[in-house]
This record gives C-alpha cells, sequence and structure tokens, in this order.
C-alpha cells in the first residue's frame, strides 16, 4: 500500500491524462463492437481499474483496443444474428462469451501459461495487426459516407420475399414446438401469417439487409450505393476529424490530438445546429449488473463460440503482454505476466457482469500515462475512475457526438495499427520456400495469408490457419538442416570428429558412423529412416553418435526403434550407441530399445571406449 501511494503526483496526472485519450477510443471501439458507446465506455472503465489495481505491470492502461474490436465485432454479428437481429434478445449470450474469454484469461494465468504466449511467430501477429487495420478503415467506410443499409428503403425492400419466408419458417418452427401438425391445420398457420404486420415484415428486412452488409465484403459489396448516396454533412465532419487528428499532432503532442478532433468536431456541428446523425445514447446514472449473463444462460447458444472465447482470450493475453514488454523498456521495471493474465482476465470478466466490451492493455495510453509520470498501479486506477466521473457527469453530453466522428477516429486507427514494420520488410527477408518453380519467403507467405484470410473470411481461423503454416514451415526447416548436417557415410569419407580420427583404417569398411546432430523429432524422422537401406552390406556395425543429440520426441522414439529392427534383420549388423543422454536413454527405456534392442554393454560414453570394443569384437573381412 506504501508504495501505491508513493508517486502521487505523477500517478494522478498519468492517470488523468491517459484516462483523456482512453475516452474518445472508448466510444469509438463501443460503436464498432455493434453494442453502442456505452458498452466501450464500460469496458474501459471496469477493465483499465481492476486489470491495472490486480495485473502484474505497475504502468499498464487498459481497455478495449483495435484487435479485440475487431473479434468483438465478429462475436456480436454472429450472436446477433441468431437471434433475429435483436441486440437485446442476443446481449446475454454475448455477454456470456465475454465473460467465459474473461474467465480462460485468467485460468491462463493460474496455470502459467504467460509465459509462453512469446512464442507465437512474428508472421501470424504481423498479418493479424495489418488485417484488424484493414477490417476498421474498410468497415468505417459507409458511416464515413453517411451510409446506413437499414435505412436505405431501396435497398431493404429487396429483402421482403426473404423477410416472408424467414417470418413463415418461424411459424412452422413454432407450430412443431407446439405438436400442431402443420397440413392437418393448416388454417392454424394461416391465422398466424395473417397477424404478421408491415412493420413485422420490414423489422425482419432491416435485419437481412444490415447482415448482407456487415463485415469487410459486405462493406465492400456496399461501397457503389454508399457512393451514390453520399451524406455530405458526415463525409466533411468525418474529414475535419481525420485533418486535425493528424494536423494537431505537428502542432504539439501535449494534448491528445483525437480528443481534441472529438471536442472541436462535435462542438461545431452542435453548436451550429448542424442535421447531423448523433451516436446512441448514453445511459446515465453507474452502470448497472446485467444480471440476465446468469438468469438466461443457455450453453447450447454459447457453445458454437467456446474457441471463439479462446482465441478472444489469448488475443487478449498476446496484446497485454507485448504492451507489458513496451512498459517494460520504458520503466526499465520487469512486469510479472501470469500476474497480468490474471488482472486483465478479472477486468473482462467484470466489464462482462456491467455489459462493457472486452479490452486488453494498450499501448498508446500506457506510454502516454508513463510519459506523464505514471509509475505504479495507482495511475490506472485513477484513469479508470475519471472515465467513471465523466460517465455519471457527461454523459448527455457525450450523447451528442456526431457518429462521423467517431468513425473518423476509428479510420486513423486503423491506419495506425497496421504493423508497417512488417510490411516494409517483405521485400528483403531470404526467400527460403518454393512454390512451383518461384522462390518466395515463408514468412512474407504466412503474413499475406493471415492477412487475406483474416480480412476478408474469419479472424479465428486465420490465426490458427497461420499457426498451422508456420509450425509446419519451420519443421520442415528444421529437419532439412538436421538431414544436411547428418548424412550416413562410410567413414573414410566423411568429415572426421575430433576424437575419430585414430579409427584403424582396417575396419573402415566394416564400421559406419551415423552423427545425429540435433533432435530426433517428427520434423526429422523421415530422413532418419532412410539410415537401414544406406548401409551396405559390407558393414557390420553402425556407430550411432548420440552426443548431440538432446532431445527424441514419440516420432523419432518409433523411427528409432524401426531402424534398429532393420539393421539387426540385415546381415545382424550390430548397432553401438555413443554418448547417449538422459531425454533420449529415459525415452527408449519406457518401450524396452534398451535393453531389448541395445543391450547395456552397446552403449558407451566415449567414443574411445567404443573404439576399443570395436578392435576386440569386429573382423577385418574386406
Amino acid at each position: 500500500m506504501k508504495n501505491l501511494f508513493s508517486n502521487i503526483k505523477g500517478d494522478a496526472f498519468g492517470g488523468i491524462t491517459a484516462g483523456i485519450v482512453a475516452l474518445p477510443l472508448a466510444l469509438a471501439f463501443g460503436v464498432s463492437s455493434g453494442l453502442g458507446p456505452s458498452a466501450g465506455l464500460y469496458g474501459a472503465i471496469f477493465i483499465c481499474f481492476f486489470a491495472s489495481m490486480l495485473g502484474g505491470t505497475n504502468t499498464q492502461i487498459s481497455g478495449p483496443t483495435a484487435p479485440m474490436t475487431a473479434v468483438t465485432m465478429v462475436i456480436v454479428a454472429g450472436i446477433v444474428a441468431a437471434n433475429e437481429g435483436d441486440v437485446n434478445k442476443a446481449l446475454p449470450y454475448i455477454l456470456a462469451v465475454f465473460l467465459l474469454a474473461g474467465l480462460m484469461q485468467v485460468s491462463l494465468g493460474a496455470l502459467g501459461l504467460g509465459k509462453y504466449i512469446r512464442y507465437i511467430p512474428y508472421p501470424v501477429v504481423s498479418g493479424f495487426m495489418t488485417a484488424i487495420g484493414l477490417i476498421i478503415i474498410i468497415t468505417q467506410v459507409l458511416p464515413i459516407l453517411g451510409y446506413y443499409p437499414k435505412e436505405d428503403t431501396e435497398f431493404v425492400n429487396e429483402f421482403k420475399p426473404q423477410a416472408e419466408e424467414v417470418i413463415l419458417e418461424n411459424i412452422l418452427k413454432e407450430e412443431a414446438g407446439e405438436d400442431i401438425l402443420v397440413l392437418e391445420d393448416f388454417k392454424e398457420t394461416i391465422n398466424r401469417a395473417d397477424q404478421v404486420s408491415e412493420a413485422d415484415i420490414l423489422k425482419e428486412s432491416q435485419t437481412l439487409a444490415a447482415n448482407e452488409a456487415s463485415g469487410v465484403i459486405g462493406a465492400v459489396k456496399m461501397m457503389p450505393r454508399a457512393f451514390q448516396n453520399i451524406n455530405w454533412l458526415e463525409l466533411i465532419l468525418a474529414l475535419a476529424t481525420i485533418f486535425i487528428i493528424y494536423g494537431f499532432k505537428r502542432i504539439t503532442t501535449a494534448v491528445p490530438s483525437t480528443l481534441v478532433a472529438l471536442i472541436v468536431v462535435s462542438g461545431v456541428a452542435y453548436g451550429f445546429g448542424m442535421g447531423y446523425r448523433p451516436i446512441e445514447e448514453i445511459p446515465s446514472g453507474l452502470p448497472l449488473p446485467k444480471m440476465e449473463v446468469f438468469t438466461q444462460f443457455s450453453l447450447s447458444s454459447i457453445t458454437p463460440y467456446i474457441f471463439t472465447a479462446l482465441t478472444l482470450a489469448l488475443l487478449g493475453a498476446i496484446d497485454s503482454l507485448l504492451t507489458s514488454v513496451v512498459a517494460d523498456n520504458m520503466t526499465k521495471t520487469k512486469h510479472k505476466p501470469n500476474k497480468e493474465l490474471v488482472g486483465q482476465g478479472i477486468g473482462n470478466s467484470i466489464a462482462a457482469f456491467f455489459g462493457g466490451i472486452p479490452g486488453a492493455g494498450a499501448t498508446i495510453r500506457t506510454v502516454v500515462n508513463i510519459q506523464s509520470g505514471g509509475k505504479t498501479k495507482l495511475s490506472g486506477m485513477i484513469a479508470g475512475l475519471l472515465l467513471l466521473v465523466i460517465l455519471l457527469a457527461l454523459g448527455p453530453v457525450a450523447s451528442k457526438i456526431p457518429a462521423a466522428v467517431l468513425a473518423g477516429i476509428l479510420i486513423t486507427v486503423g491506419i495506425g495499427v497496421m504493423d508497417y514494420k512488417g510490411i516494409k520488410a517483405i521485400p528483403n527477408l531470404p526467400r527460403d520456400a518454393k512454390i512451383g518453380p518461384f522462390k518466395v519467403s515463408a514468412e512474407v507467405i504466412i503474413m499475406i495469408v493471415v492477412m487475406l484470410l483474416a480480412t476478408f473470411w474469419n479472424l479465428v481461423y486465420a490465426v490458427g490457419i497461420g499457426l498451422v503454416i508456420a509450425a509446419l514451415m519451420f519443421m520442415k526447416k528444421i529437419g532439412d538442416e538436421t538431414a544436411k548436417r547428418s548424412d550416413v557415410k562410410a567413414l573414410k569419407h566423411e568429415k572426421y570428429w575430433e576424437d575419430e580420427k585414430n579409427f584403424p583404417e582396417r575396419l573402415k569398411e566394416e564400421v559406419f558412423i551415423k552423427h545425429i546432430k540435433g533432435p530426433l523429432f517428427f520434423g526429422s524422422t523421415s530422413d532418419f529412416h532412410s539410415l537401414a537401406g544406406q548401409i551396405p552390406k559390407t558393414a557390420s556395425a553402425v556407430i550411432i553418435r548420440l552426443d548431440r543429440m538432446q532431445y527424441m520426441d514419440q516420432s523419432g522414439l518409433y523411427a528409432m526403434e524401426d531402424v534398429l529392427q532393420e539393421l539387426q534383420k540385415k546381415n545382424g549388423t550390430i548397432v553401438l550407441f555413443v554418448g547417449l543422454l538422459d531425454q533420449p536413454r529415459y525415452m527408449m527405456e519406457r518401450i524396452d530399445i534398451i535393453p531389448d534392442l541395445i543391450s547395456e554393454n552397446q552403449i558407451f560414453d566415449t567414443f574411445k571406449e567404443c573404439t576399443d570394443w570395436i578392435k576386440e569384437n569386429i573382423k577385418d573381412s574386406h
């Protein structure tokens, strides 16, 4: 507690500054998620406060971030579509998924898995971050142009036949649930159909229209209509916001340019009574718990999203721990990764319970906090409390913010979140893989595949496919290198190891040596399998040097067993081990390779001991 209040002045200034920076982003991310600005603000308040208080990075400022919001957008759109386009009906299930993601983060930290997050390959992260930027930019083009598909009457009317079909299907499902035989009691179906109003059909048509225009592909398909129906006021407000955000930074960075753009453009639009489109109304008063997360919980409704929740949890973990590394570099401290994950998970769980969207450690906000004097967890807690005060005191005022302003802010966020470092490196990366006749960079391929799949298909699957491709390419590379360095040759043709120079010349046709220089694992077993076939009939003994084989997995173990059995069948070739290390020995003892195939008197600690045995037991027959 003493350390918490050791830097009150710096922490207060850092927390207030970071909170001010977080405000417009929280509102914008809330709108982008599909749950409204209040959800973004609630998420920022609770995640910021509790992740700071319980996390493992003293100066970290947490809240909704671009990557987390992009995945959140997918979850919200999917669950809303499955609930007849009704956000209120879908909300309990959406928040249940968010809560599950938070609990998964707590579990990751409690199980001590935080240190393993850093092993995710950079090309996967780079492709994902660039995709996030593209998703945000493309999906915000329609709001910037002031075009909303649900309000385009001509477009909505195209979905009326489909809407009537959906409504009829729902009627038939209701009747089936009530054990009404439709064909025997068709009058009941007609009666229920007669009760469907034009308003019901319009609402369903709007839902279908919104679904058709959702996501990147939907936004791209709608752009021709959007450009034919530009709302010039909305476009001017958005462009003014973008201009101020980039322009004000050239004047000074002491005041957040995003906040300046928000206040100036909103103030002018409101002050001059422009007929702009405001954001959704932010409820006044304290955030209230959403008990329906538990009372209306349905496992079947969130089961399809369990993997997505895990992705959300992992993404939040990566996002947060990368920011923790940045904070460490700036403050010369060391964060506690597992504690940080527990704090982030608790923050996200509480935010979900109050209707907030999930978030993670935010790099820009953390840097602002440190540069403004923040040094302890108190700074992040103050930032969260400031956002709560703003909600209570300025909620009605914030509800007057133009939607186009937040769309403009999101465009700048999308531009900023893309990984330009990775993109710039593309021409310089080594071309170490082949696709047909073309030589390409494996890392560039991974980056582009993840970027394209994440942008135009599915964020979750893109990361999974990227990890699989990266793992396969890594295994092939390691396997190739291992095979390249461990060819099977007659001793007189192979490059000697230092302790092999004095091997008897007369026995060099009878004795062959296999050098294994690296792990024997599933990526290198195919080359090892060929060992038996490479040994000529002149050989009566094979020495396998294992001094540099530190590790053997199950695939390598069975490959070793197969090779030993084949060598023994082939003219009774004697196999000798030299320098067998602890882990491979343990593995071979588990399935009785030792002593059934290789007895203890065939295992030697040094090559000299093995040579002495060879001299006594192997005859020169060639």
